[in-house]
């Protein structure tokens, strides 16, 4: 059995240049530096099913849903707009349903004031009604335009790498608790 954590990394942005890139590109880095885990890039501008159908750019590829299946956990990089998360992100959520059950989910938020922060809270109430288990702690970059440079580079990165390693510690536990619950005895939510 592969011992790495299968993690799906989430965009939550689909807008046009948008700074999901930069902050996503440093999540998935930082997790992949980790060792414990192998990532895999979804991306609601790609990957998003456009009514009902999957992308046909790429056929013979798997279906977001397998693809989600696979994942052992998720982490959800956020922008907040208008104090809330964006609109392709609650798509892509509502896209599927048991893929998401029994796993955990981390979030990577960045904003304005309050660094998305908001915007997480709501995920965590749509996140239960799936059956997943949030992690607690997250990592947030307020006023993000300000702390990362052209290239997509922290200029500060000491404070955002503490909370990541937090995340990932988290994260990792409960991926391979529920991994291996899931595989003892097959989750089923009541009826």
């Amino acid at each position: 059995m592969d011992d790495a954590i299968k993690v799906a990394l989430i965009y939550g942005s689909a807008r046009k240049g948008r700074f999901c890139d930069k902050v996503a590109r440093w999540a998935a880095a930082e997790i992949a530096n980790d060792g414990r885990f192998s990532v895999e890039v979804i991306d609601p501008a790609i990957d998003l099913p456009q009514s009902g159908r999957e992308p046909e750019d790429r056929p013979g590829s798997p279906s977001l849903g397998q693809r989600l299946a696979k994942a052992d956990a998720f982490v959800v990089v956020t922008p907040e707009y208008n104090h809330g998360y964006p609109a392709p992100l609650k798509s892509l959520i509502d896209s599927v349903g048991a893929e998401w059950q029994a796993k955990p989910v981390a979030f990577v938020s960045y904003g304005g004031i309050s660094g998305g922060l908001r915007a997480v809270e709501q995920l965590r109430l749509v996140f239960a009604e799936l059956h997943t288990v949030t992690i607690r702690d997250a990592v947030s970059f307020a006023g993000a335009w300000e702390q990362f440079d052209e290239a997509g580079q922290l200029l500060q990165p000491d404070r955002a790498r503490r909370s990541m390693t937090t995340l990932m510690a988290r994260l990792h536990w409960w991926a391979v608790a529920l991994r291996n619950a899931r595989g003892a005895f097959p989750y089923a939510p009541a009826a």
